[in-house]
């Protein structure tokens, strides 16, 4: 597949990565054994979190878990023993939500930090399918599940807040995020590098910028390593598909008596997607959801045409176009056996890391992270209805009465799936390279600083095979506009069109095309995308600058900064699907760039310390200020406070605020069609229970009959696109809680948090169903102006644009549990819990309209789900070098809404979707310098609950972890 590469050279300014926390431990991990350590160490596959891998035995994924950051001359040999024992008492830590260290268990964010043996374990290829397990992570992100739309991406979402308002870091800065998707994409980053990955619930706008409103995810990578390692791993799934393979390796050097480091890494990863005819509850896809009867299945575009005759009625062929037949259900088209449910990706990484300290005032390091990604998947032949605009050519296919083998004799419309062009193909080829160069050390009297500048790039091509191009079809069929360039032009029989055409042969609109005509008709789209950014970073801080004057006065901290950052994207879309001759989804340039100058300032006052009633009080101001060229000036702020009355339990609580610009799709993006999961009122009036009056009425004053049918049931075409007049979001969040760790149960600690975001003129698009419904019903009849109808009635567009909407408000509680502790001199018990309860999720469409509650809600037309409880649980058992972890997810059940009603018994077929758990099981065993995992994934073969989705019968952003089913993986991996 032809694909424009990145070369390293754009990266010739700009190595670099900076060491950002280094070291991570627990406050528990001295009770770790060293064969429990060098299994840690063994399972940087997938993410080894330098000496942190040790937290995960003792402390799991807990709030109170934290980093260590080394000073220079220590890093080299604190990370020669990343399988050691851990530092003991009260460690220098650093971890996201704060730029000033502190000392364990004292973080008044709530931070869940997880280890690179806690992924491992469970066999995961990428941080995306982890992130889904965790009950923070909501189900607007992307995985690798997503087939039609996906883009190939793995992005994440925190507390379904949507994926463009989590900030994903890597080493405490901004990365390169994928151009196409506008977020980072999670597949660029190579699991077996990552040592831990820090997880701040809560927002983090004032310290990192904008972007950061549901929280922040910092990824920290391996850095300073003097060993070496290869791993690998296999996976299938149960049914003999599904296959994955994993090649991973790294190498360290020290030099010049430790003063520096070269460290390289290398993966490759492939995965085969899993076809959608190859699992039985996904075929045949439902379309619609009645209160009675069977659902529609299938597509009302036929492979063998759908005639509609001026006279009425709907018609195929079954023998090539010579005679036609009444339509029935047995004509739909089964596009679920053409498109695959999960999508094929290759992805090859490179990481190249070195630094070295001159001096304790200045430590130079560099860091580059190249990653080349592959990835295909198919659908259904295309179908063909018409031009849709942008496009200047006929908007219908309306054959004449004297067209040479019309059956019907009078002007008939078209509808045709174009089977002899064989089924889309999407191949995506991404290659992502970020570049980080950068000084650090000490000032002076313990004031320290950081000064780096980052480049990124990312230069993605999308080809789509076997589309089809609209003109060279008309000419084909021998159909010619009567008025050229008017898309409501009636058509006339015109042979020469063809004729006069290299390639062309003559075939019939009511039958196949020759091969010929399939070859000359047919189309490969092409599309090139490409994402710069640049990032310039300055910062400086000291831990004790000053001792409170008071009896058991703790010390002041302050940090500061300064950021500049660019961005600029472009997406060119091929020239054909510009111009809407493509029969694909049109689309227009989408173009341009921000730049943002920031400072922020953060202070760390510890009020108390061992003190009657007060082992610790400390307060945390942070602010932030940034200068858009495109928005002008935003201020951000945040306030925390920490109280420990004794060792055994702490208080804390945040407030802060949050703002979001739109980004550069959602400001200058050009106008694309989609077409959305919806129904059209008018086909299904019925199922508006007491509104179904109001809904025939609005069909009939526009002319719709009663006995009107959707052809393309399941599918509204959607013109989505940017706004140049988008404001920026605002909000504000809080949290408060407590963490207990009773020191008279060595190894347990217990947290609750509750937690609530604010979004005011939130940015996103209105959902196509909401949209229809608000029209149909009386709700909005405004939105009447977005819906296009062609002659024949069927919806030929609904316009959805970026705007500002009302605003979203959300809450809910954590619970979190870990203990570990010892059974026998060869025995160790380690358990995780995470809970998460919802308490709201409210989403308001128009600035002071109506809220609507989805608390508990599946929008099941959009994708996104609302689950009131979700839980993940872990438990390893370890006997001297051997381990058993069993994992456990849980999703509550929720009630299936349209986003306006909740559905019922008497408005729908299916009308909610159970609770589910699915389960995990995992073997180790450590052999001197080989390690070795064995598991089971979906230990039970759980299928995905019923969703009727228009696709695949379930929700692919909820459930697509269970799409693949049972599946097992082996791994083995060896130090040297």
């Amino acid at each position: 597949m032809a694909i424009s590469r990145i070369r390293l050279r754009h990266a010739s300014l700009l190595l670099g990565a900076t060491i950002l926390a280094g070291v991570s431990v627990s406050a528990q991990a001295a009770t770790n054994s060293a064969v429990a350590h060098k299994a840690t160490h063994k399972a940087a596959s997938k993410r080894s979190t330098h000496a942190a891998t040790k937290a995960a035995a003792s402390r799991g994924t807990t709030a109170a878990a934290v980093s260590t950051t080394a000073p220079p001359s220590a890093r080299s040999s604190a990370l020669q023993s990343l399988a050691g024992p851990a530092p003991a008492g009260n460690e220098s830590i650093t971890v996201v939500g704060s730029a000033l260290s502190t000392s364990n268990n004292t973080n008044a964010n709530p931070v869940q930090i997880i280890t690179s043996k806690q992924i491992a374990q469970t066999g995961v290829n990428n941080l995306g399918d982890y992130f889904m397990r965790l009950p923070s992570v909501g189900s607007s992100g992307v995985s690798n599940s997503v087939t039609n739309g996906g883009g190939g991406v793995s992005c994440v979402d925190l507390r379904n807040l949507g994926l463009s308002r989590v900030l994903v870091l890597v080493d405490g800065k901004r990365t390169t995020v994928n151009g196409a998707s506008n977020c980072v994409d999670l597949n660029s980053i190579p699991v077996q590098q990552v040592a831990s990955v820090e997880i701040l619930k809560d927002g983090g706008s004032e310290l990192y910028g904008a972007d950061a409103v549901s929280g922040v995810i910092n990824i920290k990578m391996r850095h300073d390593v003097n060993t070496g390692n290869i791993t690998m791993r296999g996976s299938i799934s149960q049914y003999g598909d599904a296959p994955e393979g994993m090649l991973s390796g790294f190498k360290g050097w020290n030099f010049d008596h430790g003063k520096g480091n070269i460290t390289l890494f290398g993966q490759y990863l492939t995965s085969s997607g899993v076809m959608q005819r190859n699992r039985s509850w996904a075929n045949p896809a439902a379309q619609n959801n009645p209160v009675t009867g069977q659902p529609t299945f299938g597509s009302g575009y036929a492979s063998t045409g759908t005639f509609y005759p001026d006279s009425g009625g709907t018609y195929t062929s079954h023998d090539n176009g010579q005679t036609a037949v009444p339509f029935t259900k047995n004509d739909r088209y089964p596009f679920n056996r053409n498109q695959s449910l999960t999508s094929s990706y290759q992805d090859s990484s490179l990481s190249g890391d070195t630094h070295y300290d001159v001096n304790k005032h200045l430590t130079l390091y560099a860091n580059v992270l190249y990653s080349h990604r592959t990835t295909n998947s198919f659908l259904a032949p295309v179908p063909v209805s018409g031009a849709i605009p942008p496009s200047t050519l006929p908007n219908s296919v309306y054959v004449p009465a004297d067209y040479p083998g019309n059956p019907f004799g009078e002007e008939t419309q078209v509808y045709r799936r174009m089977s002899e062009f064989g089924s889309r193909r999407t191949e995506r080829a991404s290659d992502t390279v970020t570049g980080m160069f950068g000084a650090k050390g000490e000032i002076t009297h313990g004031w320290m600083y950081d000064a780096s500048y980052t480049y990124g790039v990312n230069r993605e091509q999308v080809r789509t095979l076997n589309v089809g191009n609209y003109a060279n079809l008309l000419n084909a069929w021998g159909l010619r506009a009567d008025e050229p360039g008017n898309p409501d032009s009636k058509l006339s029989y015109d042979p020469s069109v063809c004729q006069a055409s290299a390639g062309c042969e003559l075939s019939s609109p009511f039958g196949r095309l020759t091969q010929q005509g399939a070859n000359y008709a047919n189309y490969t789209t092409v599309e090139n995308i490409q994402y710069q950014f640049r990032d310039t970073n300055f910062r400086v801080h000291k831990n004790h600058v000053v001792s409170m004057p008071w009896k058991n006065g703790g010390d002041l901290g302050i940090a500061l900064g300064m950021e500049h950052r660019s961005e600029q994207v472009s997406d060119s879309p091929d020239p054909l699907v510009e111009q809407g001759i493509a029969l694909t989804n049109a689309q227009s340039y989408a173009g341009g760039g921000f730049n943002v100058s920031e400072g922020y300032l953060e202070g760390k006052l510890n009020l108390l310390k061992n003190a009657f009633l007060a082992k610790d009080l400390t307060i945390d101001a942070q602010g932030r200020y940034s200068s858009y060229n495109t928005f002008g000036g935003a201020k951000n702020w945040k306030v925390a406070i920490n109280w420990a009355p004794n060792r055994d339990i702490r208080f804390r609580g945040t407030l802060g605020t949050s703002y979001r610009q739109p980004n550069v799709y959602q400001m200058f993006g050009g106008q694309q069609l989609s077409y959305e999961f919806a129904n059209d009122p008018c086909s299904q009036v019925a199922s508006y229970g007491a509104q179904s009056a109001t809904v025939a009425a609005t069909c009939a004053r526009q002319g719709i009959p009663s006995n009107f049918t959707m052809v393309s049931q399941g599918q509204v075409p959607t013109l989505q696109g940017g706004n140049a007049a988008l404001k920026p979001e605002t909000g504000r969040t809080y949290t408060f809680g407590t963490v207990i760790t009773p020191h008279w149960i060595p190894g347990l600690s217990l947290s609750a948090e509750y937690w609530h975001y604010t979004v005011k003129n939130m940015i996103s698009v209105i959902g196509t169903q909401y949209l229809l419904d608000q029209c149909y019903t009386g709700g909005n009849a405004s939105y009447c102006n977005n819906i296009v109808r062609a002659p024949n009635n069927q919806i030929q567009t609904a316009s959805a644009l970026y705007e500002n909407l009302g605003g979203l408000r959300t809450g809910g509680l954590d619970l979190d549990l870990d203990y570990a502790f010892r059974i026998t001199r060869h025995d160790r018990l380690s358990l995780s819990n995470n809970f998460q309860q919802l308490i709201s999720y409210q989403q308001q469409y128009v600035p002071g309209g109506q809220w609507y509650n989805y608390d508990g809600r599946l929008l099941y037309n959009n994708g996104s789900g609302q689950p009131r409880v979700r839980n993940y649980t872990t438990a390893t058992w370890r006997h001297d070098a051997f381990s058993f972890t069993y994992m456990m997810s849980y999703t509550g059940g929720m009630v299936w809404n349209n986003q306006t009603v909740d559905l019922t018994k008497a408005t729908g077929g299916r009308y909610k979707t159970p609770g589910i758990f699915s389960h995990d099981i995992t073997l180790g065993y450590q052999l001197n310098r080989w390690s070795f995992q064995a598991g089971v994934r979906n230990l039970f073969d759980k299928k995905p609950p019923y969703v009727v989705d228009g696709a695949t019968n379930s929700n692919v952003y909820q459930y697509g972890n269970l799409f693949v089913g049972r599946n097992v993986f082996l791994q083995a991996g060896v130090d040297f």
